[in-house]
């Protein structure tokens, strides 16, 4: 079975997108109703988790913006 892999820019920019996206949520979902710290606190952990498992199954494939490049020209 061929697994799908997505190239590191795209990755970047969804990874991005997903950033953005899930802290508008939270802020959002806070400000609205009565969320305390715990809430938050398991919220952000849900919210990372489910990143961190997609680029542990190699879906995603993070090239960081070319950040941590380790080849010397």
């Amino acid at each position: 079975m061929k697994r799908l892999r997505i190239n590191a820019l795209t990755s970047d920019i969804i990874i991005s997108i997903y950033v953005i996206v899930t802290l508008y949520l939270r802020f959002k979902l806070e400000s609205e109703t009565a969320t305390g710290a715990f809430e938050s606190i398991i919220m952000g952990v849900c919210f990372v988790v489910i990143i961190w498992a997609l680029i542990k199954l190699k879906v995603l494939n993070p090239g960081w913006f070319g950040l941590f490049n380790s080849k010397k020209s």
